[in-house]
């Protein structure tokens, strides 16, 4: 009987020290399951080839933003089969800026009290589709076909974008947002009024 007592005694002081750990790795790690197994768990591990490929210098201002929308009816036309079609939404942007990286000392110059910048003409820094934004609608009899369509697609949305950003006069808005953004700036770094000036080349050329 002492022997069955002593046995029980040290299994009850067995699992008394094993409810006392549980409750403090429950403490520590908020959760007794995951504290209880937080030693044994597997560790993830990730290892990286991070490689420094290429560095450029940015100088772009960006001052303007058109943002698109495009419903693209894509086709392939067959003489024989049904020819395969797709139907893709199109998301995408555009982005008017300026290159300061262009400008020149002698761009600088000063007419008696008046600062006089000459800017470079306003570009489209960026046209691009949206592709997180944009979902295919619809295919038809594409079968192998469906990549290239959609591939086609995305393609053509990208040029129109290009198209209409320049049609509905996004370096235009980039020149007048240039005055906005600029003028205050360099007319309180001088203490001077400011004169803000583009090429007349380029400005004739879009006339005609």
């Amino acid at each position: 009987m002492r022997i069955f007592r002593f046995i029980f005694q040290i299994l009850l002081l067995t699992f008394f020290i094993i409810g006392i750990v549980t409750v403090w790795r429950g403490a520590k790690y908020g959760n007794w399951l995951t504290g209880w197994f937080a030693q044994t768990a597997g560790k993830e591990t990730s290892t990286h080839s991070v490689v420094l490929e290429e560095i450029t210098s940015m100088g772009k201002l960006e001052l303007v933003k058109y943002s698109f929308k495009d419903v693209v009816e894509q086709e392939i036309t067959r003489q024989w089969l049904p020819n395969p079609r797709a139907v893709l939404i199109v998301q995408g942007e555009a982005i008017g800026c300026i290159d300061l990286t262009l400008l020149h000392p002698t761009d600088i110059q000063t007419a008696g009290d008046t600062l006089i910048v000459h800017l470079p003409e306003p570009e489209l820094c960026v046209f691009k589709i949206d592709h997180n934004r944009s979902k295919v609608y619809n295919t038809e009899y594409a079968f192998m076909d469906e990549s290239r369509l959609i591939e086609q697609a995305y393609r053509q949305a990208e040029e129109k974008i290009k198209e209409s950003a320049l049609e509905t006069g996004i370096l235009d808005q980039a020149r007048e947002n240039a005055l906005k953004v600029l003028m205050p700036i360099l007319s309180k770094s001088s203490g001077k009024p400011v004169l803000i000036r583009f090429p007349l080349k380029a400005r004739m050329e879009r006339l005609k």
